[in-house]
């Protein structure tokens, strides 16, 4: 076998191995019920209601802030369903606006619609934490790409959401957002 190949088969058995090795530790591995009975417990219905403020950071594919960003958000629950406006304006000077439909089921379950999701978003809440997939299709002038998301967020005991999101396409990690998001007192 020429030194070519062997070089070949050994990267492609080393990015199989990082990618299988994703799914089993870190940010990919985590599930709801690792955060069952943590407290404070994270009641969606509660903590995401009324008027909002996120800010935050988003980082690109090497590692590095590529944009931050502050976020008006708005969440009105009638029972288990929710209608969340989110008005972001990033550092750039650009501004994006989202409105999420969420459903919460009896047993934590999460169901999320909005505009430029390709399908619909399922999570769940569990303990201190809630947990939402969902695929993202992005604005033509950043290239209409669909997006693989994961986010996790956490309550934390002042009552803080902290955010970490990952973004994929592939499988491959291509950016990662982290933020705060803060009741609002009107």
């Amino acid at each position: 076998m020429n030194t070519f190949l062997l070089i070949a088969l050994g990267a492609v058995l080393t990015l199989s191995a990082l990618s299988v090795a994703q799914r089993f530790t870190g940010f990919g591995a985590q599930k709801p019920e690792h955060y069952a009975g943590q407290r404070p417990e994270f009641d969606i219905r509660r903590e995401l209601s009324g008027p909002i403020l996120c800010e935050g950071v988003i980082y690109g594919p090497l590692g590095r802030v590529t944009s931050r960003f502050v976020a008006d958000m708005d969440a009105d629950w009638e029972g288990n369903a929710c209608r969340m406006t989110e008005a972001f304006r990033y550092d750039s000077g650009a501004t994006q606006d989202r409105v999420w439909t969420l459903t919460l089921g009896n047993d934590g379950v999460i169901r999320a619609e909005a505009p430029d999701l390709d399908g619909t978003g399922h999570g769940r809440q569990e303990g201190s934490a809630v947990m939402l997939r969902y695929r993202i299709r992005l604005p033509e002038d950043a290239g209409g790409h669909v997006l693989s998301v994961t986010d996790w967020m956490y309550l934390a005991p002042n009552g803080t959401i902290i955010n970490r999101s990952q973004f994929r396409k592939f499988g491959i990690k291509v950016a990662e957002l982290v933020a705060t998001m803060r009741r609002v007192q009107a």
